[in-house]
């Protein structure tokens, strides 16, 4: 009974499907708008879920299964009232209650088996996904005969007659009765929670995204995409779309058998081993080719025609199912008494991926122009799924087996000549005794090892922001060798870098301890080849399709996202004296490389560098007349240096054995509150800064149309990066948290100085208050990641007074490094909310004062922030730089 309500409920939750085709046409809305409609009930039965659960567990799924069983029919009903698109999207949010069952039907149907049994069972409830089916085989003939309403007014009676048919012929589960009969009563909603605590749970729920959410998504999307690209009608395209959700719907029960019998281990890699597959060759756009042979070109054409992709559709849909049950099959047996709980907050992220996805493939759509860019997406989440479990699981048996694998040769075929003294003779750059706080030591030995790896950093670094900033330069000369974008797309290319940056640095806030510093910066400085050489390539045509300056775009985020990673890894090496001045340096002359980006660039692509290895010129117009130009040169004049530094990193840096810890460890920072209050603070600084750093020179041309701003551009992030350099000290000095909430004075006073003289259009102030802002943006990057150890230092004092000093000390050095790195990830954003700010502003107003009256008001809440909690007598830091700031100066004096 479970199964046959949940199949009722998902075919009225995918109702929308069928009957949006037919309100697009209607409403004559776009893909986008089309996605958000078929997304909105999903976004609903997903956000509920969780509640859904809990509520399931408490209090019983057969009353909460009715429950939510009458409150979709009786949402679907109305549905028929809608007229315009916002009262459309209104009655989908209520369409969507229908969607929260499943989160209900797992708690309940978990209850009457036993764990040998759980997966198969959840698989057949889950198999009620083949109400998609339904709607796609009935709903179009319905529709065609007798309309959309009608439709919807017959799966909300279906809804209702199903909800009085489940409640007499159920009874209550029995675990619940027990409870009732011992007079217990439910545990509390915080007790529930508890389990999301731990981060298996969240790698499940993304497991999920793609194995649900993205079976939601296609169920939603490919009636709309076969119509699209095959040009099928709306019954046929419904038909085969079917022929997708069936399999992923009935197969769960074989998804949940094998689960049982096999493990759900295993499961999971043929699931996503196949789907990475599946979802790169439906990926794979049609394609002509021109090779030019021996005697002439040989051209020829790929593309999937529709009988091969229903067929791959077919399979990917059935390893979908497979992994929908494996998925599931883990949490009644890890979590017996939170199964509502665990399941609501796994099939919410999975839901959400039904939501999101369908409204990503409409974008895609609109911003590439590609059909198949759907299943790139798809591809993408399931290759980062795959690697996420896959290294997952080499950590857990690494933990279990760490001994025995650290005893192995490097090689196989060495195994024969591996001898005891052999042991760890081939892997000595990892320093098992770090005491930094150890003068002798770190006079002897420390000093030397840490000032070798800050060296190495730096230029690393250097070259990551580089990167990360190179198209603040190229966008302002994309027009002129003839990309005609406007200039709200020019904006985009110059924000989205900050957007993936940002979220890759709450990646690699983690990654240092968990992989060592010298194999992570190796790694991450590879990675910058491929933003790098692929601009080089695609400025070359001014055919490049917007879409492909879009994912470069976004690849350049790589090098916003080694900050993160370079601070924390810097912060283990060096003492509390030294640790300011030492991230000041490694911070600020890495934040250099914005500055010789936007100095480097200018030059370099007025000259052909790399002669014919670089490519040809191209014919630049613009105000000033006509010229030539190797634009390709902005992304191919750091290729040699990230490979010499990529050498660099492997063969000269250390890891600090001391310095491992594993992401569950790392992730006690996210209940520690200045945690929070520093990633606001840090907004402010850090933000302000690479955010002006990728947005000025595009302000300034629009701005200022009639003055050459590139070559003044590189100044303001040079002035930032040398204060931030040089100016460690003061911090340690004075105290970070005093030099902090005066930089935020001085921020506030810069804003309202560029308001001032955008008004009245004097390039020279406008420009030197910029200048101002930079400078003390610089000052502040230094003095807020000095507060950061002093914060943990004194906080673990409170948290953890029963363990030993060096325990604690060890213990705030993790944290502060965590930290240090996702306060740096929060703070990136800036790099795509401040040049994005600007561009609104300028659509909005035609001018930026807008969006720096907002940073005005943001700088005003950093200094109450910093005097509340820190500096006004009683803050956390007010004894500390009064008291002790005197005491630190001769430590610090030997850093500089």
């Amino acid at each position: 009974m479970s199964t046959l309500a949940f199949t009722v409920c998902f075919a009225v939750w995918t109702i929308f499907s069928i009957i949006g085709i037919q309100i697009k046409k209607d409403l004559g809305l776009t893909d986008t708008q089309f996605g958000l409609l078929v997304g909105t009930p999903i976004l609903t039965g997903s956000l509920i879920r969780l509640i859904l659960g809990i509520w399931a567990d408490q209090y019983g799924g057969r009353v909460v299964y009715v429950g939510v069983m009458v409150a979709a029919a009786m949402a679907t009903w109305l549905l028929t009232f809608a007229y315009d698109y916002p009262t459309f999207l209104l009655a989908a949010l209520g369409v969507g209650i229908a969607g929260g069952s499943f989160a209900v039907g797992i708690s309940y149907v978990s209850r009457w088996y036993g764990p040998g049994r759980q997966g198969t069972a959840l698989g057949i409830f889950g198999a009620g996904n083949v109400g998609a089916a339904v709607t796609k085989f009935v709903a179009p003939f319905v529709m065609v005969a007798y309309g959309w309403k009608s439709v919807a007014e017959i799966w909300s009676g279906a809804l209702l007659v199903m909800a009085l048919l489940f409640w007499f012929t159920t009874r209550d589960d029995p675990a619940l009765a027990a409870r009732r009969k011992s007079g217990a009563k439910p545990e509390p909603i915080s007790a529930m929670l508890e389990p999301l605590r731990n981060i298996q749970v969240w790698r499940f729920a993304l497991y999920y995204f793609f194995v649900f959410g993205g079976f939601v998504a296609l169920a939603l999307w490919l009636p709309r995409y076969l119509i699209g690209v095959y040009g099928l009608d709306i019954t046929t395209a419904g038909m085969i779309g079917a022929a997708y959700s069936v399999p992923a719907s009935l197969f769960r029960i074989y998804g949940g058998v094998l689960s049982d019998r096999f493990g759900a281990r295993r499961v999971m890699y043929w699931t996503f081993g196949v789907s990475v597959a599946a979802c790169f060759v439906m990926s794979y756009p049609p394609t002509q080719y021109v090779v030019k042979g021996i005697t002439g070109p040989i051209s020829f054409t790929l593309e999937m025609g529709l009988i091969p992709f229903t067929a791959v559709a077919f399979v990917l849909g059935f390893f979908m199912s497979l992994g929908k049950a494996a998925v599931y099959k883990h949490i009644p047996v890890y979590y017996p008494k939170h199964v509502g709980a665990v399941g609501g907050v796994v099939g919410l992220v999975g839901g959400l991926g039904g939501f999101v996805l369908p409204i990503a493939f409409g974008a895609l759509n609109d911003l590439t122009g590609i059909w198949t860019s759907c299943f790139m997406l798809m591809f993408l989440v399931a290759a980062v799924s795959l690697v996420w479990m896959h290294v997952s699981i080499r950590a857990m048996e690494r933990h279990a087996a760490g001994e025995a694998l650290g005893g192995l040769p490097e090689l196989p075929e060495m195994q024969e000549i591996h001898r005891p003294e052999h042991v760890g003779k081939l892997s000595g750059k990892t320093l098992d005794d770090w005491r930094p706080e150890d003068k002798v030591f770190w006079e002897q030995t420390g000093r030397r090892i840490a000032r070798r790896n800050l060296a190495i950093s730096i230029p690393a670094l250097l070259l990551s922001f580089a990167v990360w900033m190179v198209w603040s330069v190229v966008v302002a000369k994309l027009p002129a060798v003839g990309f005609q974008y406007t200039t709200d797309q020019l904006f985009w290319l110059a924000a989205l870098p900050g957007v993936s940056g940002a979220t890759l640095r709450i990646f690699y806030s983690f990654t240092v301890p968990i992989f060592g510093g010298r194999l992570w910066t190796t790694l991450a400085t590879w990675s910058l080849m491929i933003p790098a050489v692929g601009v080089g390539y695609a400025v070359q045509n001014p055919a490049t399709p917007y879409w492909i300056f879009l994912v470069l775009a976004l690849l350049c985020g790589f090098g916003g996202g080694n900050f993160a990673s370079s601070m924390s890894n810097i912060s283990f090496f060096f003492p509390k004296a030294e640790k300011g001045n030492a991230l000041a340096l490694n911070a600020g002359l890495g934040n250099l490389g914005v500055s010789v980006v936007q100095f480097i660039v200018p030059v370099v692509i007025t000259t052909g560098v790399f002669g014919w290895l670089g490519g040809d010129a191209q014919i630049a117009r613009d105000a000033s007349g006509t010229t030539r130009l190797w634009l390709q040169n902005a992304g191919f004049i750091w290729a040699p240096f990230i490979a010499a530094s990529a050498f660099a990193a492997w063969f000269g840096m250390n890891d600090i054995a001391s310095a491992k810890a594993s992401f569950a460890e790392q992730s006690v920072i996210f209940q520690r509150r200045h945690n929070w209050i520093m990633c606001w603070l840090y907004t402010g600084t850090f933000g302000s800064f690479i955010g002006y750093s990728a947005g000025f020179p595009l302000l300034a041309k629009t701005q200022f149309p009639e003055i050459n701003a590139l070559q003044y551009a590189f100044l303001g992030p040079l002035v930032g990066a040398i204060s931030r350099s040089l100016t460690g000290w003061v911090a340690d000095r004075w105290g970070g948290g005093r030099v902090t909430f005066w930089v935020f004075v001085v921020m506030a006073l810069g804003a309202l100085g560029v308001v001032h003289f955008l008004g009245e259009k004097n390039f020279a102030g406008f420009f030197a208050m910029f200048l101002l802002l930079f400078f003390a943006s610089g000052v502040g990057n230094a003095s807020t990641f000095q507060m950061i150890p002093a914060i943990m230092r004194k906080d673990m004092d409170r948290l953890m007074p029963g363990v030993s000093a060096d325990t604690r000390r060890m213990q705030s050095d993790k944290e502060s490094a965590a930290i240090i790195g996702f306060t740096s990830a929060i703070a990136a954003y800036g790099a795509f909310f401040i040049p994005k700010s600007f561009g609104s502003s300028i659509a909005l107003t035609g001018g930026a004062s807008l969006a720096l009256y907002g940073f005005l008001a943001f700088y005003l809440s950093c200094i109450l922030i910093t005097w509340f909690f820190y500096t006004r007598r009683g803050g956390l830091l007010f004894d500390i730089e009064r008291g002790c700031a005197a005491v630190s100066v001769p430590s610090a004096r030997p850093a500089r």
